[in-house]
């Protein structure tokens, strides 16, 4: 980091919480730039200042699910919003309109550098524009060119549609996921919304691969909004 420090757009209006994210990120090693309305975001992201967004809901000129879309348009950079809404469906309308995730006022620093750490590393995974063959997280492995999976050094067998919701908690891990972009993922375009098909689906796949399927380690669950494959 020191030949080159990330870049963190922050667009929130509160003047005080505006100054206590570029503070934690300054003291984390990241470079950042403060706007406070959507207008702003929008020309600082066409102008290429930054690698992630911190993204307010509640700006001044219009409402932030609009800088979403239209970042959307063209950009995949990762978007974190951050908001005092607290509502799971808005949560999972933001998810699925293409932000990265969504953090909920008021949070710790902590919490808010390792939600970057994460959406930065998804970036750079991206960005390599080379899927490893092998991915691993704790003591799961999933072998993308073989189309097997392991726990604990020894092969596990799921079924063609256990291994394909599995494969795509592995291509987005620590990305949560809502049920409507599973179900479309995994279904295609004519998904419905049969959750009931996919909480059964999950029940099995956690079965096979969780030491407690109740109590799970590897895929979490974000209620009221989906799921996510922890990154460790």
């Amino acid at each position: 980091m020191d030949q080159y420090r990330e870049r963190i757009l922050v667009v929130e209006d509160d003047k005080q919480i505006q100054n206590f994210i570029e503070y934690s990120l300054q003291m984390a090693g990241f470079s950042c730039v403060a706007v406070s309305t959507g207008k702003e975001a929008l020309s600082c992201v066409k102008e290429g200042v930054a690698d992630l967004i911190l993204l307010d809901l509640g700006l001044p000129d219009f409402d932030g699910m609009e800088v979403i879309r239209s970042v959307r348009e063209w950009s995949e950079i990762p978007i974190i919003v951050v908001s005092a809404r607290d509502q799971d469906k808005e949560k999972a309308v933001v998810l699925d309109m293409g932000a990265d995730d969504y953090l909920t006022k008021p949070f710790s620093a902590t919490e808010l550098l390792a939600r970057i750490r994460v959406a930065l590393r998804h970036l750079y995974r991206q960005g390599a524009g080379v899927e490893h063959s092998v991915r691993q997280v704790g003591e799961l492995k999933i072998d993308f060119e073989r189309h097997l999976t392991y726990l604990n050094g020894q092969e596990i067998h799921l079924t063609p549609l256990e291994y394909s919701l599995l494969s795509l908690f592995f291509r987005n891990m620590g990305k949560v996921l809502t049920t409507k972009n599973i179900l479309k993922e995994l279904y295609g375009v004519n998904y419905g919304s049969d959750t009931q098909a996919l909480r059964a689906l999950m029940a099995g796949l956690r079965r096979k691969i969780e030491a407690n399927p109740s109590k799970p380690r590897y895929i979490m669950t974000e209620i009221g909004v989906g799921y996510r494959l922890v990154d460790e």
